[in-house]
């Protein structure tokens, strides 16, 4: 009981990097499925164009299912072009909100896209089908050599024998996209190793702090989810038995229409405040009609206060 009790804390403090190592592998193994069943390259004029489809066209498809699925990218977008939000927002503080939620949110989206091409490019299976056709790989292989080697490049990825041959005197096709795959990992752990260092430098609050908001945050919305089913259950159960029977329904109170948009603004962190989140505010701030509920609103964003959730999305 104590090593699943550790299992599943391990899993709860490390639920962002599981997540994404779980997408990284189902796209590693899409990948490899599509690559036996599916790939077949022409070996004719054609190879630049198959081989380049089949490398960026699927990363661009996980690029916008990504974005489909990530509950953030949503509560951002949500109402944002209604009527009453064109009148009350300016342009500029828009476009930064949006930049300041939208950067984050891109970036756990390019996992599965990224996690593609770079699998992709170590099984070179597409690179060297979209490569064998280009002019450039052409003029490098095949200078001064006439069309007959024009032609045997363009047969390269279905002829194991010429690409071994062609491969002697040339750095071959396969070697030079199992270097750019490693180049693009090295890349992507670079850049993620320096922007977490970057933002915990940056961070508002200290190391502590942040911990304890994070699990504030989780915990919030866990409860929050189980309040919301335990409301709308009941609000449907007086509802349906009021139809049935004919009868007019009890007083059941709901939470306005303002009441749900109060709470569904982006938080904004302010020194001069401890809210932990958009609820925190609201209930402390006399339902939000107090003025300090919209003090602060054109200030940074901390995009983990959000993090809980969108865990739902699994992103």
């Amino acid at each position: 009981m104590n090593i699943l009790h550790r299992v599943m804390d391990f899993c709860i403090h490390h639920r962002a990097v599981l997540g994404y190592s779980i997408v990284s592998l189902l796209t590693a193994t899409s990948e490899h499925i599509f690559s036996s069943v599916v790939f077949k390259c022409p070996c004719n004029s054609g190879n630049v164009l198959y081989g380049s489809f089949l490398l960026l066209v699927p990363a661009f498809i996980l690029l916008l299912l990504s974005y489909m699925v990530n509950a953030r990218a949503w509560h951002l977008l949500t109402g944002t072009c209604s009527p009453g939000k064109r009148l009350k927002c300016s342009p500029l503080g828009t476009c930064t909100r949006c930049c300041q939620v939208l950067v984050p949110v891109t970036a756990r989206a390019l996992v599965a896209p990224l996690t593609w091409i770079a699998v992709t490019l170590l099984r070179a299976n597409f690179y060297e089908c979209a490569a064998s056709g280009s002019s450039l790989i052409r003029r490098l292989f095949c200078e001064d050599k006439g069309d007959e080697c024009q032609n045997q490049l363009l047969k390269l990825p279905c002829d194991e024998n010429l690409s071994a041959q062609i491969s002697s005197e040339w750095l071959s096709l396969q070697a030079q996209s199992q270097l750019m795959g490693w180049f693009l990992i090295a890349s992507i752990m670079a850049v993620a190793l320096i922007s977490k260092c970057v933002r915990n430098c940056c961070s508002l609050v200290s190391y502590l702090q942040l911990r304890f908001w994070k699990i504030y945050s989780q915990k919030e919305q866990e409860l929050f989810d189980i309040k919301a089913k335990e409301h709308a259950t009941k609000l449907a159960e007086i509802n349906t038995n009021c139809f049935f029977k004919s009868t007019l329904p009890a007083p059941f109170h709901t939470p306005s229409n303002e009441d749900w948009q109060k709470i569904s603004f982006l938080y904004k962190f302010n020194t001069q405040e401890q809210y932990y989140s958009m609820i925190h505010k609201y209930v402390n701030t006399n339902r939000g009609n107090s003025t300090k509920f919209e003090e602060g609103q054109d200030l940074t964003i901390l995009v983990f206060v959000d993090e809980a959730h969108s865990s739902e999305s699994g992103f």
